[in-house]
């Protein structure tokens, strides 16, 4: 007995030994530090299984991070073979997409030896009347795809009944200037094309560069005379790659390639820069296998997860129908608009109905203007969507880091030139999120005897993609909010798109005999670096059916009214004007801090109980405004920025602000021409378009990759509900969450 007491105090005291030696190694940085330990019990004593997660573990030491995840968390891969559509807004499924693909291989239009391809296929969505009537459980409309073909210069739009076989020639050739958006296929043979040509080959050699260290880049051209008619043409700029992924930021500059797009051929090489040097590679990486292993005293941060002991509260049937909270809608890839949602209602707690509120709403065109005139740049003017295809570029999502651990992935489902299928994995994502924010509350002073401290936390719902057009990341967010609220937002991010220079330090830039320094048309970011100063339009298409299709677009006007004299002690108010667009040249808004105002689209067929008509209203936020002139070649393919705000009738044909067609269109069939129509739009069928700005002067923290920068706009109700709709929401309780908390402890 006492021999087995002595084991039990020599391991009592070998065990308290090791805890307080860990204990100084792993929670001790200094005398006076306090340490953060998790207290992960849940309320009834029992373990969690989600306080087990790692993402709840901190240590004073970080834990060391291997350099790459070898095993990186997946999302489940769905079997799109066997997919059948559910609704009239479903996409096109792979079956659809080879029987469209059979159906036009024995079509006259591509019997003849004239080059051909498809460069969109796309579901040919039934009538609206059709959609709004039709309920589950009843028949589709029939299946039809829309068809955009080049063969030969000549743009055809062919509607192609899946079910019979038969082909429709709407518009045969199109008739207003431009093509169709790039296909992959000929994005990746551009990049190609240059090495080619003996002449370009020779070109980089003279810069000391190899051949094989050499990234080209396709750049749409824009449109910019006669010249540019009939005969496709893109242009081609490239980069050393040497010592770097991050070839954006070594750009062999002056060397433009002109290509002819259908044949691939070289037309034109300018060399203006063989005296400016290639930027260097030191610094330019971002890849954290080649960070993460460089000291730094930045304190680390501990992984953060939103965890649902219950599951996720949102569901997706039949594959595109969301429905979360108190809304519902249809969600659908698109290969140039990225993400549309359709049919967005949501349910009203009073009524117990659920009330439409956008029929349709998706990313129109971006419009992105550099401002550099020079022969190298002037040309960079792009139309993201038109031209790239917005859906087109974007990528799969990266789990734990684009979307968080909760998130819902749906993949795209595209046709290629040929019209072969195939899948852009985890192209979307749908995920609950909380970040602290408040839903409403209200707390009673003391002096008022009432223990009032009533308070709601504000869960929403988020739709997200990320587009990766070449060197820049765009992130789109459309978040649900329970009180009716819905939020678009626009994130910038990625690699900027720089100019090489003879300067390694701005006391280099020469100055005239005033003191006025060179233009250099951005700001230099590093040694032979200039960011160039350019812009983002991001137009949004916004089919708002406000409790029905028969809507008006109310500008709230807020003015200062005088008082009388004698009238009262003030001298001045605020006061609203209301003022009802007649027709769509009324419904042209251009925001001005100096002219406040809201922006309603009301239902004047329905009121509220005391009468007001319901409404939602567009919310703008930080945004920017074109300075370029509206003659400028860009800018008149780009009219449709001349306003932040357009409103139109509702038109099937009018969804694309650029144009149905806008690679090297002219202009001619753009949001700001139908506009100038100036149909009525009072009490009718209106579409709102919203374009969000962003003025970008570059500074250094934007290299060598940029940090996100984002703005956003609301779709808010506006008398829509009788009161508060989220009135009756449950604040959370202990009892509801595993107590994953944190406490002191003083070292």
């Amino acid at each position: 007995m006492e021999q087995k007491s002595f084991f039990r105090l020599i391991f009592l005291i070998v065990t308290a030994c090791f805890i307080i030696s860990f204990t100084s190694t792993n929670f001790s940085h200094s005398p006076s530090s306090t340490t953060l330990l998790l207290d992960c019990t849940t309320t009834d004593s029992s373990s969690s299984p989600l306080c087990a997660s790692r993402n709840f573990l901190f240590n004073k030491k970080p834990r060391p991070i291997p350099k790459t995840d070898p095993k990186p968390t997946k999302p489940k891969t769905h079997d799109h073979v066997s997919d059948t559509p559910n609704h009239p807004l479903d996409p096109l499924t792979i079956t659809e997409l080879n029987k469209v693909r059979s159906i036009l291989s024995s079509h006259a239009l591509f019997a003849s030896r004239a080059p051909h391809a498809l460069h969109s296929v796309v579901l040919e969505e039934p009538d609206k009347d059709l959609v709004k009537k039709w309920e589950k459980g009843n028949t589709l409309p029939p299946r039809k795809a829309s068809v955009i073909a080049l063969v030969g210069l000549d743009t055809h739009v062919l509607t192609v009944d899946i079910t019979s076989g038969r082909v429709e020639l709407e518009d045969s050739p199109v008739r207003v200037s431009g093509y169709p958006m790039m296909t992959l296929e000929e994005m990746n043979q551009v990049t190609l094309a240059p090495f080619s040509n003996d002449d370009f080959n020779r070109t980089i050699i003279s810069r000391g560069v190899n051949i094989t260290e050499v990234n080209c880049f396709p750049l749409s051209s824009g449109w910019y005379g006669k010249k540019e008619e009939n005969i496709r043409v893109i242009k081609s700029q490239c980069y050393s790659n040497q010592g770097t992924v991050n070839f954006y930021m070594r750009p062999i500059e002056g060397l433009t390639i002109l290509i002819d797009l259908d044949t691939k051929q070289v037309i034109e090489i300018v060399d203006t820069g063989p005296a400016i040097p290639i930027p260097g590679s030191t610094n330019t990486d971002y890849r954290f296998e080649n960070l993460a292993t460089k000291p730094d005293k930045t304190r680390p941060l501990n992984p953060i997860s939103l965890e649902q002991p219950r599951g996720p509260s949102f569901v997706i049937e039949d594959n595109y129908l969301v429905k979360w909270a108190n809304w519902e809608f249809h969600l659908k890839p698109d290969p140039r608009a990225g993400v549309i949602l359709s049919q967005v209602r949501v349910h009203d707690p009073d009524t117990r109905e659920t009330r439409d509120v956008m029929y349709k709403g998706f990313v129109s065109e971006l419009f992105v203007p550099y401002m550099d005139p020079s022969d190298a740049w002037y040309f960079k003017t792009y139309m993201d969507a038109g031209e790239y295809g917005f859906g087109l570029q974007a990528m799969p999502l990266v789990p734990l880091n684009d979307c968080p651990r909760n998130a819902v992935y749906m993949d795209g489902v595209f046709a290629a030139a040929d019209g072969t299928p195939f899948v852009r994995d985890n192209m979307i994502c749908v995920f609950e999120s909380y970040a602290g924010d408040i839903g409403w509350r209200h707390s009673e002073s003391p002096i008022t005897g009432l223990p009032i401290r009533e308070v709601r936390p504000k869960v929403t719902l988020v739709v997200r993609m990320a587009a990766s057009v070449g060197n820049y990341d765009y992130i789109i967010d459309y978040e649900f909010q329970t009180d009716g609220l819905i939020k678009a937002k626009v994130g910038l991010s990625g690699i900027l798109m720089v100019k090489g220079t003879t300067y390694q330090n701005k006391n280099q830039v020469k100055k005239d005999k005033n003191g006025n320094e060179e233009e250099l048309h951005g700001i230099l970011l590093s040694e032979n670096v200039i960011g160039v100063i350019h812009d983002h339009y991001v137009t949004f298409y916004l089919d708002l059916d406000v409790d029905g299709p028969e809507n008006s677009f109310v500008k709230v006007n807020l003015k200062r009214q005088e008082t009388e004299p004698g009238e009262s002690p003030r001298k001045s108010y605020m006061k609203t004007v209301r003022n009802v667009a007649k027709t769509e040249k009324d419904g042209q808004i251009k925001l001005s801090l100096y002219d406040p105002s809201e922006f309603h689209i009301i239902n004047s067929n329905k009121t509220t109980r005391v009468g007001n008509p319901t409404g939602y209203k567009v919310v703008p936020r930080a945004t920017a405004a074109s300075l370029l002139d509206h003659d400028d070649p860009p800018q008149k393919r780009g009219a449709f920025t001349n306003n932040q705000i357009w409103v139109t009738p509702y038109n099937k044909s009018e969804q694309w602000a650029g144009g149905l067609l806008t690679y090297q269109s002219h202009g001619d069939d753009t949001l700001a021409v139908w506009s100038d129509r100036d149909r009525d739009i009072e009490n009718k069928d209106i579409v709102v378009w919203y374009t969000l700005g962003f003025h970008h002067v570059p500074c250094q923290e934007d290299f060598p990759i940029m940090p996100t920068v984002s703005s956003s706009f609301d779709l808010k109700p506006t008398n829509f509900f009788e009161r508060n709709p989220i009135l009756r929401a449950s604040p959370n309780f202990e009892h509801d969450l595993p107590r994953c908390g944190a406490e002191f402890v003083s070292a």
